[in-house]
C-alpha cells in the first residue's frame, strides 16, 4: 500500500513538471491593435496603434495564465496626421497625460485546449475598467521562421468611450468603439 502511495505522488510530481507554465513575448511588428467606430452613421472607421509590448503566460495543460499588454496611444495611426494628433488631444486619448493604454488579465477561459477569452482590466486615460476579450483563432506551434515556438489569436472586446473620458462627439461618432488585439507572441 506504501509503494502505491509513492508512486502516485511520483506521478503527481511529474505531471505538474509537465504543466510548467511558458512565457512568450508580445510581437510587436505583428501585434497591431485597432479599433473601429461608426463616423456620423456614414461608415465604419478603422485605425491602429503602430506600437503593442508586453507578455503572456500560459499554462496550456493547467488551463491558466496570464496577459499583460501596453499599447503606446502617441502610435495611433488614424491614415491622417492632422487626425492622428487631433486623437491624441484632451478629448480623446490626451496622450500627454496617459502615453499607454493597458490590459492586464484576471483569468483565462479555455475550451478543450482553446482559449476562448481573457477577462481582465482595460486602462485608458487613467480609467479602469473591466472588460472580457473574445478571443478567435488561438494557435500555438513551431514558427517557421524563428525556430521556436509561438502563440497567436485575434481577441476583441466592445468598450464605450464616454466610459473612458473620450466621448467628445457621441452619439454622432459612435460611443461604441470595438478594440481588436492580433497577436503574436514568442516563447521566450
Amino acid at each position: 500500500m506504501k509503494k502505491l502511495v509513492v508512486l502516485a505522488l511520483a506521478a503527481t510530481l511529474s505531471t505538474a513538471a509537465v504543466a510548467a507554465p511558458e512565457t512568450f513575448i508580445i510581437n510587436s511588428a505583428h501585434t497591431l491593435a485597432r479599433f473601429e467606430y461608426n463616423h456620423l452613421g456614414y461608415s465604419t472607421q478603422f485605425s491602429r496603434f503602430d506600437k503593442t509590448t508586453g507578455t503572456i503566460v500560459l499554462d496550456r495543460a493547467a488551463k491558466s495564465g496570464s496577459v499583460d499588454v501596453v499599447i503606446d496611444a502617441k502610435s495611433v495611426s488614424t491614415g491622417s496626421a492632422l487626425f492622428n494628433e487631433h486623437i491624441q488631444g484632451e478629448d480623446y486619448f490626451d496622450t500627454a497625460k496617459y502615453p499607454t493604454i493597458t490590459f492586464k488579465s484576471k483569468s483565462l477561459k479555455f475550451d478543450g485546449d482553446k482559449l476562448t477569452s481573457v477577462a481582465g482590466d482595460l486602462t485608458i486615460k487613467g480609467v479602469t475598467k473591466p472588460v472580457t476579450l473574445t478571443v478567435t483563432s488561438f494557435n500555438c506551434k513551431p514558427h517557421p521562421m524563428l525556430k521556436k515556438d509561438a502563440c497567436g489569436a485575434d481577441a476583441t472586446t466592445k468598450i464605450k468611450r464616454s466610459e473612458f473620458n473620450a466621448g467628445k462627439n457621441a452619439p454622432y461618432v459612435s460611443d461604441e468603439v470595438t478594440l481588436t488585439i492580433p497577436v503574436e507572441a514568442t516563447k521566450e
